[in-house]
C-alpha cells in the first residue's frame, strides 16, 4: 500500500468511526432514558370527571393504563367511601386492575375524622375509622394507605395527639403490612419541621410522610394562600420519612416546565435523599384539561427525572 493510500484508508477509517459514533449518540439520546423512581397516578388528577360521573373508580385502572401509559395507581376514597368493607365491588376493582396490568398501589383516606384531633374520643374514632380502609387496602393489594393528622389547637397539642393517633394507626396496620403515610395537607402538617418532628416521635416503620410538592400552605385566607411554608424546604426535611411522593403539578410554560415548582430543583433533593420509590402525578390545575394536564405532568417528569 502506498503512502497515500494509506492515508487514504484511514482517513476514510476514521470518518466512519466518526459518524458510526454520531449515529450512536443520536439514537442514545432519542431513547427514553430510564427513571430511577416509578410513576403512578393519583386518582385525584381526574376528580373534576369523577364528580361529573362521566367516569367511575372502577374506570379508573384501565384508564391508567390505556390513556396514560401509567401501571400503577394511587386511589382516593371519596369515589368509592361507601365501599371499603363490599368484598364484590373491591373485588371487581382489583380485577380491572389485574386485567390490565396495573398495580394496585395506595388509597388516599380523607373524611374520617382528624387524627390530630386534640379531643381523645374523637381522635381514637378517627382511627377506628381507618381500619376498614386498612383492611381494604391490604385486600386490593395496596401497599399504603395516606392519612391526614389533622387537628385543632396549638401546634405542640396537635403534635401530641397526631404521635398518639399516628401510632395506634401504624400499630394496627402493622399486622397487615400496610404503610401509613402521612401528606402534608394544610394547617400544622404542611410545616416540615412539624411533620418531621411528628414522624421521629412516632418511630414506627409502617409509618412516613408522603411529601406533595404544591401542598405546603399552612393557613388560607379569601381563596388564597396566607401563610405558606417553603416547598423546597419542606420536601427535604420529609424526605428521610417518605415512602413516596406526590407529583403535584398545576400551569405549565410553553417549555413544558410546572410553572409553581422548579422539578429540577425538588427532584434533585428527592434523589439525593436515596429515594428511588414512587412519584405520583397529581395534577390540578384547571388551564389543560385533566387529560392534557396529566400527560404534561408525565412528560416532564420523563424529561427532567434522568437529568438531576
Amino acid at each position: 500500500m502506498t503512502n497515500f493510500s494509506r492515508r487514504d484508508f484511514l482517513k476514510k477509517a476514521g470518518a466512519t468511526a466518526l459518524a458510526a459514533t454520531a449515529i450512536t449518540d443520536l439514537l442514545a439520546a432519542a431513547a427514553p432514558q430510564k427513571l430511577w423512581f416509578d410513576i403512578s397516578l393519583a386518582e385525584w388528577s381526574l376528580h373534576k370527571e369523577l364528580f361529573a360521573k362521566k367516569i367511575t373508580n372502577l374506570d379508573f385502572p384501565e384508564l391508567a393504563k390505556k390513556e396514560f401509559g401509567i401501571s400503577i395507581v394511587e386511589y382516593v376514597n371519596q369515589f368509592f367511601k361507601d365501599k371499603a368493607e363490599d368484598k364484590t365491588y373491591l373485588a371487581e376493582l382489583l380485577k380491572r386492575a389485574k386485567d390490565n396490568g396495573v398495580s394496585n398501589h395506595l388509597i388516599m383516606i380523607d373524611g374520617e375524622g382528624g387524627l390530630g384531633d386534640t379531643d381523645a374520643a374523637a381522635r381514637n374514632k378517627a382511627v377506628e375509622n381507618h381500619y376498614k380502609w386498612v383492611e381494604a387496602a391490604k385486600y386490593l393489594g395496596c401497599k399504603t394507605i395516606r392519612v391526614n393528622a389533622f387537628g385543632r389547637g396549638s401546634n405542640e397539642d396537635v403534635a401530641k395527639a397526631a404521635i398518639e393517633g399516628l401510632g395506634k394507626l401504624g400499630e394496627f396496620a402493622a399486622k397487615t403490612k400496610i404503610n401509613v403515610i402521612v401528606e402534608n395537607h394544610g394547617g400544622s402538617s404542611s410545616n416540615g419541621q412539624w411533620l418531621s418532628g411528628v414522624m421521629k416521635q412516632v418511630n414506627l416503620k409502617n409509618v412516613g410522610t408522603l411529601p406533595d410538592f404544591g401542598n405546603f400552605c399552612i393557613t388560607r385566607k379569601d381563596g388564597g394562600c396566607a401563610e405558606s411554608y417553603d416547598r423546597y424546604q419542606g420536601t427535604q426535611e420529609l424526605m428521610p420519612f417518605a415512602k413516596g411522593v406526590s407529583a403535584k403539578t398545576y400551569d405549565f410554560d410553553e417549555k413544558g416546565n410546572c410553572i409553581e415548582t422548579d422539578y429540577a430543583k425538588i427532584l434533585k433533593i428527592v434523589k439525593t435523599s436515596g429515594f428511588r420509590g414512587i412519584a405520583g402525578i397529581e395534577y390540578e390545575g384547571s388551564k389543560l384539561s385533566e387529560y392534557d394536564g396529566i400527560k404534561a405532568t408525565k412528560a416532564l417528569l420523563e424529561r427532567v427525572g434522568p437529568t438531576v
